[in-house]
């Protein structure tokens, strides 16, 4: 194959990823994957159908949302064991946004469901096609945590009413309902609640015992089994009724201005977590297998072109799955073929079982639901970030008091407001240090950490931890006249390390020019080392190199120190200390 031909095919599998799996497909890796599609197939009926219901929508919506996006993830996904199809998080999400301007189950609020999925799709190709991924990053992992755990109990308490068989009024907020249950505990229907017990208790144990097993449609049979032959129904259980049988007919779903600008925060905040939630499956089991590159934008581009198609196929917002996921890949799946096999077994299940759902308790489901997000409240990440870093723990505490207070968007805003808070006065505040030598070594270190290292008189050594910017430059010449104040005898030199000040902007600029000219006035001169390669091309650009003098850049600390005690210099070292670059990108 000659470079042409083989620069197309590498492109061509850079667009359809699961071209390159094929390309050394076996008969071998075709048996696993079928065990580890009909595996996850198993699992997306009920949970699919379950997690639908969650979403405020029919359990049928569940299984269409397993077709579409899934097949195209297949295709354009990089990621060889991610499941994608509903999941509870982006569920709740869902729910909480389309509910404050629709009545769940009705056919308004269907149709702004499809709709949400559509702009989802539209939001992350957008995000895809402009590269901007990354932007995710802006969703800090203790948000992510706390908001998740709330989340998982706001979806605990949404699941009363079909675990209790009580009919519960509508509230803004779960502690309203909690009260509600309290206080007509009388009203719970015993058969409906020992039902949900035992399903939950069930699932428990088979999991347990083997976590691939399809416990979860084991005891979805079982259940409906009980309620069709002892007519439960008569004793107050609540089932699915009619469903719909055939696959999805093609739809345009409405769109409108004030859907879209109603929509809209919902929008954004299902696009960022379900993205956060499926990057981060989908790399955790990259690093597990490492087997293949999972590459960001082209994630973004395979969720949002599934749930775009997806929605003309009456498809609600999917997200990726970490059990499905999990089960995925401990089942054997190789590749996206996998969830092809998952996507045949649903199109069977719409087109010759659906009459067979019809006695499904909606207590099982429910059952479905809290057994899948009792592992979404993190003890385990609070306890760790309270031992190693408290303001993150402050962040996720507040992030789950404020989701469960004043709903799931506001919640994630005020973590993520609260996380650019923290991070701008930590930025603004950035870790200063006077080095000293140790004795009998090169090495200089911070002299809080080695009180008996040796100081000279002669001259001072700051560190500066951080880019040197705008939002933290007056700060950095503070500490700098603070540290030359605490000195009884004014140094010859200052020596400014700068080995992790890795950027510079036009202020910190200014900020060093008032410095400089402040220590000339002391007669004390200013060394500068360890500068990295982006700080000196713009300290060249600005001319301040030229402005201080070349002969007061050094390679190191010893080769500043050996200047200031013996007044020479190696010329070579100098040479790469001042050594610069004139090619620059747009922005610089």
């Amino acid at each position: 194959m000659n470079l042409k031909k083989r620069l197309a095919v590498k492109k061509l599998h850079k667009i359809l990823p699961i071209l390159a799996s094929l390309e050394t497909y076996t008969s071998a890796t075709f048996k696993a994957d079928i065990i580890a599609g009909i595996t996850v197939g198993v699992i997306l009926i009920p949970q699919g159908m379950a997690y639908a219901l969650l979403m405020g929508v029919p359990s049928i919506y569940g299984l269409y949302a397993c077709l579409i996006p899934l097949l195209l993830y297949a295709v354009f996904g990089t990621s060889r064991q991610l499941s994608i199809g509903p999941v509870a998080v982006t569920a709740i999400l869902v729910n909480s946004g389309v509910s404050s301007i629709a009545t769940p189950f009705t056919e308004e609020y269907i149709q702004l469901v499809v709709f949400c999925g559509l702009l989802i799709g539209i939001f992350q190709l957008l995000l895809s096609a402009l590269r901007m991924g990354f932007l995710v990053n802006l969703i800090s992992q203790p948000v992510i945590a706390g908001f998740i755990s709330a989340a998982a109990i706001i979806i605990i308490i949404s699941q009363f009413e079909e675990a209790l068989g009580l009919a519960i009024p509508s509230f803004e907020y779960p502690h309203d309902k909690i009260w509600y249950i309290l206080t007509h505990i009388s009203d719970i229907n015993g058969i409906t609640f020992l039902m949900c017990i035992f399903s939950i208790v069930a699932i428990l144990l088979l999991k347990k015992w083997k976590r691939s097993f399809p416990g979860a449609l084991f005891v979805m049979v079982i259940t409906t089994l009980c309620t069709y032959f002892f007519d439960l129904r008569t004793h107050g259980i609540s089932v699915i009724a009619d469903v719909p049988s055939g696959l999805p007919s093609m739809i345009v779903p409405p769109m409108s201005f004030t859907s879209l600008e109603a929509l809209f925060p919902s929008v954004l905040t299902i696009s960022f977590i379900g993205y956060v939630g499926s990057i981060g499956i989908a790399k955790s089991l990259e690093m597990k297998n490492r087997d293949h590159v999972v590459r960001p934008n082209q994630e973004l581009f395979a969720l949002g072109i599934g749930k775009i198609i997806g929605a003309f196929f009456q498809a609600v917002p999917s997200s990726g799955s970490y059990s499905r996921s999990a089960i995925n890949d401990e089942a054997g799946g190789k590749t996206t073929i996998s969830s092809l096999i998952s996507v045949v077994m649903i199109v069977c299940s719409l087109l010759f079982l659906t009459s067979l759902f019809y006695y499904i308790p909606k207590a099982v489901l429910a059952a479905i639901i809290l057994v899948s997000v009792l592992g979404l409240i993190d003890f385990k990440e609070a306890k760790y970030l309270m031992a190693v870093r408290r303001r993150d723990f402050i962040v996720m505490l507040i992030t789950f008091f404020s989701t469960l207070i004043v709903g799931v968007e506001k919640g994630i805003f005020i973590g993520v407001v609260l996380s650019f808070i923290f991070l701008q006065y930590y930025s603004s505040r950035p870790h200063v240090a006077e080095l000293v030598r140790i004795p009998d070594t090169v090495y200089y270190r911070n002299i809080n950490r080695f009180p008996n290292a040796v100081r000279s008189e002669d001259y001072l050594i700051i560190r500066f931890d951080d880019q040197l910017y705008f939002g933290n430059a007056g700060y950095f010449k503070d500490e700098i006249l603070g540290y030359l104040n605490k000195r009884t005898v004014m140094p010859k030199f200052l020596i400014l390390d700068t080995t992790n000040m890795h950027d510079i902007d036009s202020t910190g600029i200014h900020v060093l020019e008032d410095i400089h000219l402040y220590l000339e006035e002391l007669r004390i001169q200013l060394l500068i080392s360890g500068t990295i390669g982006p700080v000196r091309d713009f300290l060249q650009r600005s001319h301040f190199m030229d402005k201080m003098g070349k002969e007061h850049y050094f390679m190191s600390i010893t080769d500043a120190v050996t200047y200031a005690e013996k007044g020479t210099n190696h010329k070579h070292l100098h040479t790469a200390a001042i050594q610069y670059n004139t090619r620059r990108s747009f922005l610089d």
